[in-house]
């Protein structure tokens, strides 16, 4: 079978094990149905910009062309750092209709266990979505806020405890961090200032997540098609955004968003 199209972030569905789809041009992959299968995926040379759509020999950010980059609200400075936020002041920092739509709604902070225990902020209704993409093995809300920049300040306060970064080596080895996650929430909650306190959540669930694996490779060596035009390999699990071979390498699709690949399995 052959698929070609640019490449978007897999997009996973919460069950046990979490289902994993890929979408290539036409076609949605079932990608849990091809563990135990050879696959080749080929770089065409060919990237298109997530925002404004055209076609580049390669992208500079975020699935972005370095215009839209440094431009398009699709790489605000928000994005990254919830802190900045300043849509819930009517103050515009690329285009404020689509600040305000993505901003001022429910965010969660959250703690996951991928390896090690790490703090971050989501919209509410994208939670699950981003523990699955995380790689996170369990995790739990923490806070619920008005808008992004509250549970961004959060977040700034909790970064003297937990790390804002996945480590990606000790998530696709399976580590677990083993912390007890209800204890940390209240030692969070005593860590932050008077006034934020309020937004937190003592009462919340665990979610424990478990992914498609045949096999956990011993050596681990990340593929990346920006120095390599073609990769081929047994596909033995899924976990986050990575394909993980039998071989011990493995491929994060998110960091090569945009770029044209060929598929054949």
């Amino acid at each position: 079978m052959y698929a070609e199209g640019p490449t978007f972030k897999l997009f996973n569905v919460l069950k046990s094990p979490v289902q994993v789809y890929a979408e290539i041009g036409e076609h949605i992959l079932h990608l849990n149905a091809l563990i135990g299968r050879s696959i080749s995926i080929e770089f065409r040379g060919l990237a298109i910009c997530k925002s404004c759509k055209r076609d580049f020999a390669s992208l500079f950010r975020m699935g972005c062309c370095k215009k839209c980059f440094f431009e398009s609200p699709l790489a605000g400075d928000s994005i990254l750092r919830p802190e900045l936020s300043r849509a819930h002041l009517n103050i515009e920092d690329r285009d404020l209709d689509h600040e305000k739509s993505f901003q001022l709604q429910p965010h969660v902070v959250y703690l996951a266990d991928a390896g090690q225990i790490k703090v971050g902020v989501t919209r509410l209704d994208q939670v699950h979505n981003r523990w699955m993409d995380q790689g996170a093995g369990r995790a739990r809300i923490i806070a619920k806020t008005n808008n992004r920049y509250e549970a961004g300040l959060i977040e700034v306060e909790l970064k003297s405890l937990y790390s804002d970064k996945t480590n990606w080596r000790q998530m696709l080895n399976n580590k677990s961090d083993g912390r007890d996650l209800g204890e940390e929430v209240i030692n969070a909650r005593e860590s932050v200032s008077n006034n934020l306190r309020e937004f937190f959540d003592l009462d919340g669930e665990q979610q424990e997540i478990h992914y498609d694996y045949t096999a956990t490779p011993g050596n681990i060596n990340s593929f990346s098609f920006k120095g390599s035009a073609k990769f081929k390999g047994d596909l033995c699990g899924l976990k986050g955004q990575y394909l993980i071979f039998s071989s011990g390498a493995v491929i994060n699709l998110r960091s090569h968003e945009g770029l044209v690949l060929s598929w054949s399995y």
